[in-house]
């Protein structure tokens, strides 16, 4: 092994050590409290009178927000710095989610979904454009694959938590068990907020924890991929929002997020429905996420060793479709279990391969407008996929039919990506 291999691969365990771990909780942290309304629905539509059509438009309108404030967000990160604004995003959306305590009906439950858009916006695109301050393209994949591991997995153990909280907390001080659901599972993005400004610098130059020669082989590397990248061309900032592989990018990643959200919002729901307590409908509900959380590491990985994105992602996109088709013919619990398993399969598989692709589609200082833009029109089907769902079972009495719009979303998305080819030209950095 060369030395430059031997610092590399030194540099690269260092930091993902230090940095990924504590992104990954805070991330996990992050899905728990955007989600865990999905396993308060019943209870919250039972106490307030919501219709299932109410209930998806306010877990929904939760995007909406988010979609307005992504991208001024993320521009604001390379203003302010990572650290303090990673932070400032953590403070706030722990507090708007404790507040989720307060809701009394229709009109309060959008508010607070709404401003726990706002208020969450930019942090993951935030995190995506931090981990390219540290890691080479080569490494992105697998760092990517393991950070957002904390989605499937905050479901798989935050499931169970929730069902007891539910069962055993109602009551306690004359609250309803869902509203300690929403302030038990806030404090930890309050505390983890604070934290950040201790933990996190805000790239490798105030890193004192990495020796100076991993420290000037990473500030090397990076300047190099940095440099090839800016050798394309100069756009103003609505060319690159509005870039055509911008578009694609955000529409492969709408057909995991819809899927992602959908069942997040409603499977607990679903699995509750064959009859069983808030308890045990959580145990049964982390299953599929503990699946989709391997699956995601696994997939990762080989997309890393075969330095291949596109099939990667593609893929991933019909696996996950075919899950959502099988539930449209499966009874029984068991067998709706292997169908949503397959269904989150795909959906979190994608995650590590896409990203990938997309930090190496996007040039230079393009990367923070272009992955905000991404992640902002991608999750505006994390409002349309739980409205629809929760509209077609008001209208039909059928959770299944409801996941039609996400098994087409899926099906374009995973066309979409393969449409690009396999090295499109870069989307280049903005125009001085």
């Amino acid at each position: 092994m060369s030395d430059s291999q031997s610092l590399e691969r030194s540099a690269i365990r260092r930091i993902s050590l230090r940095i990924v771990p504590f992104l990954m909780i805070c991330y996990f942290i992050a899905f728990v409290d955007r989600v865990n309304v999905g396993f308060a629905g019943h209870d919250l539509s039972r106490d307030l009178h919501l219709s299932s059509t109410v209930f998806g438009l306010g877990a929904g309108v939760f995007f909406l927000a988010y979609f307005l404030f992504e991208v001024p967000s993320n521009l604001l990160m390379q203003v302010v710095g990572a650290r303090r604004w990673i932070a400032r995003i953590m403070i706030s959306w722990g507090l708007v989610a404790a507040c989720m305590a307060l809701i009394r009906g229709e009109w309060s439950f959008y508010a607070l979904r709404a401003l726990l858009g706002v208020a969450e916006a930019g942090f993951f695109p935030g995190v995506i454009l931090y981990l390219t301050y540290w890691f080479p393209r080569e490494h992105r994949a697998k760092v990517v694959g393991y950070f957002m591991v904390a989605i499937p997995i905050s479901t798989f153990l935050g499931s169970p938590v929730s069902g007891v909280i539910l069962d055993h907390m109602n009551g306690t001080a004359g609250l309803a068990g869902w509203q300690w659901l929403f302030i038990l599972e806030a404090v930890p993005a309050v505390l983890l907020g604070a934290l950040c400004l201790v933990w996190l610098p805000d790239g490798p130059a105030n890193a004192a924890w990495l020796p100076a020669e991993e420290r000037e082989w990473l500030e090397n590397r990076l300047y190099e991929e940095r440099t090839i990248a800016n050798r394309g061309p100069r756009q103003s900032l609505w060319q690159i929002l509005s870039d055509r592989r911008v578009m694609v990018l955000a529409l492969v990643y709408a057909g995991s997020t819809a899927t992602n959200y959908g069942l997040s919002f409603w499977q607990p729901q679903m699995i509750k429905a064959f009859g069983m307590s808030n308890t045990m409908a959580g145990l049964f509900n982390a299953i599929p996420f503990f699946v989709g959380s391997v699956a995601m590491i696994l997939w990762g990985l080989r997309s890393d060793r075969k330095k291949e994105r596109v099939w990667h992602t593609s893929l991933a996109l019909f696996v996950s479709a075919a899950g959502l088709t099988a539930c449209l013919f499966v009874t029984g619990l068991p067998l709706t279990l292997v169908a949503l398993s397959m269904a989150l399969v795909g959906c979190y598989a994608l995650k590590g391969p896409f990203w990938a692709l997309s930090t190496e589609w996007l040039a230079g200082t393009a990367a923070a407008a272009g992955i905000a833009q991404i992640n902002a029109l991608g999750n505006l089907a994390g409002f349309v996929g739980p409205f629809l769902l929760g509209w077609i079972k008001d209208m039909t009495g059928s959770y299944a039919l409801g996941m039609l719009p996400m098994i087409l979303l899926a099906v374009v998305g995973g066309i979409a990506v393969l449409t690009q080819g396999r090295k499109p030209a870069l989307v280049g950095h903005p125009a001085e």
